[in-house]
């Protein structure tokens, strides 16, 4: 019996620690967007932070594994208002050839004509067109994206991460993430649906900074 009643008591000793600590993870999370201040960073144009910037994507193969797939090169403009975050706006350019695996022949294959074609088509572009916030520092950011000359419309769920004047850089910084969920097919990326998954997350992350005069 005492057995039984110290594990009882471990156990609901347990259980308010967890509601605790998740108590407190989502004050801490709430408490972190709302000290983002949208105004750190000036209105203007900032350019992408290519050494931290990154677009990836994830898959199911088979069942087996969700592999995970880079572009090492790509290119973005913002042009920020903090005043008004729901009027600024983002272009991106994806170089198709600049895909990355870690392995160099699913890289040729990810390059020929099967699926991104990247001589016929060099560059993905996406061009927002839209911004619906959701909280102070979150949105969904809707936008045309174009895959093998294939333009769809798709939402990107956003969240500024900091805005502040970086002292190293001398120039004002903003970081953002972002997630999407797409269909290949719907551009055209088809080879091997659905043996391959249809279904594409992507998953964003990146830094920007001013653009001096």
């Amino acid at each position: 019996m005492k057995l039984t009643t110290i594990g009882a008591a471990a156990a609901i000793a347990l259980t308010a620690v967890g509601n605790a600590y998740a108590d407190g993870h989502k004050k801490s999370e709430t408490m972190e967007e709302e000290a983002v201040e949208l105004s750190a960073a000036p209105a203007g144009e900032y350019a992408l932070d290519k050494g931290h910037g990154y677009i990836t994507f994830t898959y199911d193969h088979q069942g087996y594994s969700k592999p995970f797939v880079r572009w090492r090169s790509w290119d973005a403009t913002l042009n920020w208002n903090p005043d008004a975050p729901e009027e600024s706006a983002i272009e991106v350019t994806i170089d198709t050839s600049s895909i990355d695996t870690g392995v160099d022949k699913f890289d040729d294959h990810m390059r020929n004509a099967d699926l991104f074609d990247v001589e016929k088509f060099p560059e993905i572009t996406f061009t927002s067109t839209g911004l619906e916030r959701t909280g102070p520092n979150t949105g969904v950011l809707t936008g045309d994206l174009t895959i093998l000359g294939v333009t769809k419309a798709i939402d990107v769920d956003m969240k500024i991460n900091k805005a502040a004047y970086n002292q190293r850089g001398e120039s004002h910084k903003l970081g953002f993430s972002g997630r999407a969920t797409l269909n290949r097919s719907d551009f055209g990326v088809d080879y091997a649906v659905p043996f391959v998954g249809d279904k594409v997350k992507i998953i964003i992350e990146a830094e920007f900074d001013e653009v001096k005069a």
